[in-house]
């Protein structure tokens, strides 16, 4: 029993120690880093009296940040998001809840602008450039990808068949109701290639997803066990989900 204790304790502690070492918030005080601080709101005890002199001085440095910035710096936007949230509440922390809700919201205005505008907001032009050949390294000849054919074919969906799957996806949306057979599966793909997300369930069940390169793209499917896979820019993704309520996959992120 003894050796038990003994071994739990020094589990313990060196977990702790992994943790200390990992997030060392011991001189945030003296930060003037916008991100240190912004970690440390997000990590620290509610009470920690650090709050109240670090939380007004990171606005101030988001502020001064937002005043300063390029009108093209991509960090603005999430600086000001960041600002907004920290006007709001203590840190800029999202639950899993919330951050689903935002997604839905996003997803339900595209939908609609969609809808209203009675066609796609992205319009497909296949290219000859990416995506279109591989290379035969045996004969070191070029071949047709079977893939692009496939994405092209994918993408290129007429207007009522697109139309009858936006409006398919905004009832996924929608519908709150955990007995639901169906939900909504959206992928971003964040890398410079075009991708096909394949989605094999049990049995016969299996969905394809085209996404353009820098885009995203949703599709609804039965809840259930997947195996999803892509080639992204000549890597293999693979990753098995249990899908139960509506998800987001990003791929290719730097």
């Amino acid at each position: 029993m003894k050796k038990i204790l003994l071994l739990l304790g020094s589990v313990l502690f060196f977990s702790l120690s992994a943790q200390k070492k990992g997030k060392d918030y011991s001189d945030v005080i003296k930060s003037k880093n916008i991100y240190e601080i912004n970690a440390f709101l997000r990590d620290a005890h509610p009470d920690d009296p650090r709050r109240s002199v670090l939380k007004p001085r990171v606005m101030e440095l988001m502020t001064e940040y937002i005043k300063n910035a390029h009108p093209a710096d991509q960090k603005v936007k999430d600086m000001q998001e960041m600002l907004a949230l920290l006007r709001r509440r203590p840190s800029t922390k999202i639950s899993f809840d919330e951050m689903n809700a935002i997604i839905k919201q996003k997803q339900i205005a595209k939908y609609k602008a969609e809808l209203a505008a009675k066609q796609s907001t992205t319009v497909y032009t296949p290219s000859t450039a990416q995506n279109t050949f591989v290379v035969n390294t045996a004969s070191n000849a070029a071949i047709p990808n079977a893939e692009a054919e496939e994405f092209n074919m994918l993408m290129a969906v007429s207007p009522i068949e697109h139309q009858n799957r936006t409006v398919k996806i905004l009832n996924s949306l929608f519908d709150n109701d955990p007995n639901a057979k169906e939900c909504i599966v959206m992928i971003q793909n964040k890398s410079d290639c075009n991708i096909i997300m394949r989605m094999e369930g049990v049995g016969t069940i299996k969905y394809r997803l085209a996404i353009p390169a820098q885009g995203e793209n949703s599709i609804v499917i039965e809840k259930g066990q997947y195996l999803f896979s892509s080639m992204v820019c000549g890597a293999q993704y693979a990753s098995q989900k249990t899908i139960q309520r509506p998800i987001m996959v990003a791929l290719g992120s730097k």
